[in-house]
């Protein structure tokens, strides 16, 4: 049997730019608020139906959501519906630590 080797490749941190993606830093941004999203639904231990209710969606459309499928929805209706689980939104905006570099967009949840 003969081995194959297998290339691997260090991550940039996004893996939606790691695999060439369009819009890879809104894509990863979305995302990182679903997960907190999926995260508080578990954490309330509410049906799809009911958080679905919460949010103002349908059921069909939460499933979507917390499968992947964001690509339809803005990061501010996101955030929103963070809201309706008591959250507080905050977007803070500082200098790039290296300068002459592009400023990056992060999602950082704080511990509870």
């Amino acid at each position: 049997m003969t081995k194959r080797k297998i290339e691997a490749y260090e991550s940039s941190g996004n893996v939606f730019a790691d695999l060439g993606l369009p819009n890879a830093e809104e894509r990863k941004l979305k995302a990182s608020i679903v997960i907190e999203l999926h995260r508080l639904v578990k954490e309330r231990g509410l049906t799809q139906i009911k958080a679905a209710k919460l949010i103002g969606i349908s059921q069909p459309d939460l499933s979507n959501l917390l499968r992947g499928d964001f690509e339809d929805y803005s990061a501010e209706r996101l955030m929103k519906m963070l809201t309706v689980f008591e959250q507080d939104i905050e977007i803070v905006m500082k200098p790039h630590p290296k300068a002459g570099e592009k400023g990056r967009i992060t999602f950082r949840p704080v511990a509870a």
